[in-house]
């Protein structure tokens, strides 16, 4: 059992990017929030000698920390991962879980080839995603406002709310077409929506933001300065919420919520296909 000052070692290994076993291992672990985790990705691992230099690394971690260290692999090569069963280390092979049981439903036996995917869709997707990435940088903070025509969604919110990295994160993930715009000052002593808004309502969703958060965030900035005081945050929370409400445009409070969290529940707010 581990006390309070050890630490868990966890691995991510694939034979590709990593990135799955990552975002799998990650979600699992974050249900054991008392137990502090040390991770190390180990991407590429598509050879034996590899698959050895690894064994000897976890090896060596178990050894000097007294630990079990904890292995999530997505590897696809049977001789590469036989090599890895004999670490001392807990694996949780991802693929063996599900590739088993849809070869049974299947009736036929997988591939088991490395980076195996549907190309053709798969180059469609990627192309996708990076025009909509480049789309979100283009028209970022308001810029390009006569390109937003072919926005999925465009993001309101007052300065440092999130809207630049929630827009590229829908882009990148996700694929969509994401503007974003700053709600100015200006705006909101005027009581309305900038006029290009009007054409494009049924595109708008705003970011909410605590005062509190948003004085942090531009403190960091710009401190000591007019900008990040608590009353004009205050005064641009307090106005912008009232527009959105004014306006009818659907909102998320951006203060606890991760990037992933506002991103998806945009789409399932907004019906945005990913």
């Amino acid at each position: 059992m581990l006390n309070d000052q050890m630490k868990q070692t966890i691995f991510y290994l694939s034979d590709r990017t990593g990135i799955t076993a990552e975002s799998l291992g990650q979600t699992l672990l974050s249900q054991f929030e008392s137990i502090a985790f040390v991770t190390q990705t180990l991407p590429y691992i598509d050879n034996e000698k590899k698959a050895l230099e690894v064994v000897e690394l976890i090896n060596r971690n178990a050894r000097e920390n007294g630990i079990r260290p904890v292995l999530f692999s997505t590897l696809v090569q049977p001789e590469i991962k036989a090599i890895l069963h004999n670490s001392q280390a807990l694996m949780l092979d991802v693929f063996e879980h599900f590739i088993a049981p849809l070869e049974q439903e299947f009736k036929i036996h997988s591939s088991h080839r490395v980076g195996k995917k549907h190309s053709s869709e798969d180059k469609e997707a990627y192309e996708h995603r990076i025009h909509a990435v480049n789309y979100a940088l283009n028209t970022d903070d308001g810029l390009a406002i006569k390109q937003y025509s072919k926005a999925d969604i465009i993001l309101l919110g007052v300065s440092r709310s999130g809207k630049t990295p929630t827009a590229l994160y829908l882009a990148m993930q996700f694929g969509i077409y994401t503007a974003n715009y700053p709600i100015t000052e200006e705006d909101l002593e005027n009581y309305e929506l900038p006029s290009w808004a009007l054409q494009f309502k049924d595109k708008l969703f705003g970011l909410e933001i605590d005062a509190k958060r948003l004085q942090e965030i531009r403190t960091e900035r710009r401190a000591n300065s007019r900008y990040s005081s608590q009353q004009q945050c205050e005064f641009e929370v307090k106005e912008i919420n009232k527009l959105y409400t004014r306006e009818a445009i659907p909102t998320i409070n951006t203060t606890t919520h991760s990037i992933e969290e506002i991103a998806t529940k945009i789409i399932a707010q907004s019906n945005l296909k990913r």
